[in-house]
């Protein structure tokens, strides 16, 4: 009988999370199941998901009637409802937890997504959130905006663990592990116990071919040495800004700086490859999980691409493989006239937009179906 190669990635160093929560998948024991028999590690969630947990089931009515039968409003209720089920699936993975001394079974909620450009508001929310989910294993998540970086640095030098998101470009990332390694060494400097602070960096992955592909498809169009160029680089942009990512990870967590604060028991910020999910028809529905398999990454996928994996996944440390390579795809991109920087900022920009409007529409969601509610009570 064939092996299960989701549960493989565990004996290569790489903790598979799920990019998904509902309800449903707690109470049913589906949560349970994927823990126990695909070596599931943690989940993530943000505002999308969440638009499509409640906006898609009845699961929630009882509770949406409740609040809104107490005054509660939409912003309220949305809260109420991503916090419980953030505080149960977290409940569900506190033994594995536990069983790895905090390495893994964390589950993430996103600050409000139209906050990413606000340093007070985010830092402020992200206090607020901790607080209320009152568990050591949830991570909240932060955008890896501009203005997100000091509140990065902020909160982890107050002991609260951040999923650092919306994370596309290597100068970024550098500032990143930067704003983690500075908040670490804040805390270190107060004499407070650094161990339990946890971080990891979410990098979105096919999101960048979903761009950069169509402009190297007008190169290849043209014609001619540029076109060649870009047939090369067609589908390998993402996969080679995570390899180099991962060298920069290794670089700075195995510096003499970061060396002084492990003694103390600091851990290091892994790499979480984010934006898994195929969107190229044309590419292989698991690219994104077997290209960037490799020691102390987490890769986090929805369910659709976890159970193509566990069919047909093909389980082997390749996030070293061809880094030569990797990093003339990058300069190819230079001398294609595709400014890479300026890529990863659409992107950022985007990806924020990306949040606000599920959000927005969750919010809306929640309203609308408050009412009918109220009014057959009344």
């Amino acid at each position: 009988m064939r092996s299960n190669p989701l549960k493989e990635l565990g004996t290569l160093g790489q903790s598979i999370w799920l990019d998904y929560i509902r309800r449903d998948l707690i109470t049913s024991g589906g949560l349970r199941r994927l823990i126990e028999e695909d070596g599931l590690r943690g989940m993530t969630s943000n505002p999308s998901i969440f638009e499509k947990a409640i906006a898609d089931s009845h699961d929630y009515d009882e509770d949406i009637r409740a609040m809104a039968l107490k005054g509660k409003g939409a912003e309220a209720i949305y809260e109420a409802l991503s916090q419980s089920d953030v505080q149960s699936a977290a409940d569900a993975f506190r033994p594995l937890y536990a069983a790895t001394d905090g390495k893994d079974g964390y589950v993430s909620l996103e600050v409000n997504p139209h906050l990413a450009h606000d340093t007070n508001g985010t830092t402020e929310e992200a206090r607020r959130l901790w607080a209320a989910l009152d568990r050591p294993n949830v991570f909240i998540k932060v955008p890896a905006t501009a203005n997100g970086l000091p509140a990065i640095q902020q909160l982890i030098s107050e002991g609260i663990n951040v999923n650092v998101t919306l994370l596309f470009g290597l100068p970024r990332y550098r500032q990143v592990v930067e704003a983690y390694i500075t908040g670490i060494e804040a805390r270190a400097a107060q004499g407070k116990v650094v161990k339990q602070v946890a971080s990891v960096a979410s990098f979105f992955v096919s999101r960048i071919d979903a761009l950069v592909d169509p402009l190297l498809e007008r190169i290849i169009a043209t014609g001619g040495k540029g076109a060649d160029l870009a047939r090369m680089a067609q589908g390998q942009v993402a996969i080679a800004s995570a390899k180099l990512a991962y060298q920069v990870y290794k670089e700075s967590f195995a510096s003499d700086r970061f060396r002084k604060l492990a003694a103390q028991g600091a851990r290091v910020q892994r790499l979480l490859w984010a934006s898994t999910s195929t969107k190229n028809p044309h590419y292989r529905d698991v690219k994104y999980l077997e290209a960037l398999i490799g020691p102390d990454t987490v890769n986090t996928a929805p369910l659709e691409t976890l159970d193509a994996y566990r069919d047909h996944g093909e389980p082997k440390a390749r996030l070293e493989q061809h880094l030569r390579e990797a990093r003339q795809v990058l300069e190819r991109m230079t001398e294609l006239g595709i400014n890479i920087d300026t890529v990863t900022r659409q992107l950022e920009d985007e990806g924020v937009d990306k949040f606000n409007k599920p959000f927005d529409k969750l919010i809306e969601t929640l309203a609308q179906r408050s009412q009918p509610l109220l009014q057959r009570e009344s």
